[in-house]
């Protein structure tokens, strides 16, 4: 089994700072992508931001020049350091990863169960 465990989260005044990390453990062979995703209430899961194994880095345009996302892969982490956070950012934030458990399996999707930040005015 796979299990992604997320912590930081928060509440925290506008213009403040919040780190998020989400841990990936169990059985794991190979993390191809790992994301963060943010839910607001009514609105739709969106994705914040990504990492590919090579590196690559997507961010929403709205977090572009606030946030920044991390990889270590040794520890099958990422982490997510907000800055300048805005009452918009307040949502309920998930982790997200694609991966595959054994050598020449498909990739799968797995998610944490969420933390939530918000960001007061």
């Amino acid at each position: 089994q796979v299990q992604l465990v997320e912590s930081g989260g928060g509440m925290v005044q506008a213009g403040g700072s919040l780190r998020l990390s989400c841990a990936a453990s169990g059985n794991i062979f190979r993390i191809n992508v790992m994301a963060w995703y943010r839910q607001a209430p009514g609105k739709q899961r969106e994705l914040v931001a990504l990492i590919f194994n090579s590196g690559t880095i997507n961010y929403v345009d709205s977090v572009k020049g606030r946030f920044t996302v991390a990889r270590d892969n040794p520890k099958n982490t990422v982490y997510l350091q907000m800055n300048s956070l805005k009452p918009e950012d307040t949502a309920v934030y998930y982790c997200n990863a694609v991966l595959s458990t054994t050598y020449g399996s498909s990739a799968s999707n797995y998610w944490g169960q969420g933390t939530q930040v918000t960001v007061s005015s």
